[in-house]
């Protein structure tokens, strides 16, 4: 595995996405998300709500991305950039839209617009909850997490997360995870639809560094939804029981 031959990195979009999305992705509930027994870690967080959503259900999240260093207008900017090339996306692709219910793309996208704004009122009163930082390298001590979320980025982005690139950043994300914790990574392709051809080799090498792996599929929250696939990963090392975290 090397990166020696990736293209020039690219710029990730800031995506808005609301707590509802982030269920639907990772297979997550609101009642699990309130049973956690420690902190969530988003990454990246982008501009979404999670942080703000998840905090009146008793979830304290943490969310990270190299983005929170920039000022608060561009960041916004970023954030409209990402709304418009999305909606183009889903009138290009609509096959890879969320569901045929969000239709035409501005009805989905009216979600991003509140979760933008729920994430820009609750930086602005808690900014210590959202960290300036890039995988793969966090600056959190080993096992803060009981649950790490990251959703478009490792595997969406071959240009800016080559294979070694994608490892150390799984391997980062599994050390600041605790023991009996898990790490959910979605999607596992790219942004034109394309699965990742080397996930095999991938999984083989978190192996040899005693993480273990699951592909996961998360049935769609409605009929005419698409079912997701997930990476699960957890330390191999951890014997899970009956006093384990519950699963969200």
């Amino acid at each position: 595995m090397s990166d020696r031959t990736a293209p020039a990195p690219a710029e990730a979009l800031v995506t808005s996405r609301p707590l509802d999305e982030y269920c639907g992705l990772f297979g997550l509930t609101r009642a699990g998300i309130a049973a956690l027994p420690g902190p969530l870690l988003d990454c990246p967080g982008g501009a979404a709500a999670l942080a703000a959503e998840a905090r009146p259900l008793g979830c304290r999240v943490i969310a990270t991305d190299p983005v929170y260093a920039r000022p608060a207008d561009e960041i916004a900017a970023r954030v409209l950039a990402a709304r418009a090339a999305m909606a183009a996306a889903m009138d290009a692709r609509p096959d890879l839209s969320p569901a045929p219910r969000h239709r035409p793309p501005d009805r989905y996208l009216r979600s991003w617009d509140r979760a933008h704004r729920l994430f820009a009122a609750d930086r602005a009163a808690h900014p210590g909850q959202y960290v300036a930082a890039a995988l793969p390298r966090l600056p959190f001590a080993d096992g803060t997490f009981a649950l790490t979320l990251s959703g478009y980025l490792v595997f969406a982005y071959p240009a800016l997360f080559g294979p070694e690139r994608q490892l150390a950043a799984l391997t980062e994300l599994v050390r600041v995870t605790a023991p009996g914790g898990e790490v959910r990574v979605h999607p596992l392709c790219d942004g034109a639809g394309r699965r990742t051809g080397h996930l095999d080799a991938v999984r083989h090498a978190l192996g040899e560094r005693r993480i273990t792996s699951e592909i996961r599929t998360v049935p769609a929250a409605e009929k005419a939804g698409r079912p997701r696939r997930v990476l699960v990963l957890r330390r191999a090392d951890h014997r899970r029981n009956g006093s384990g975290p519950p699963r969200p």
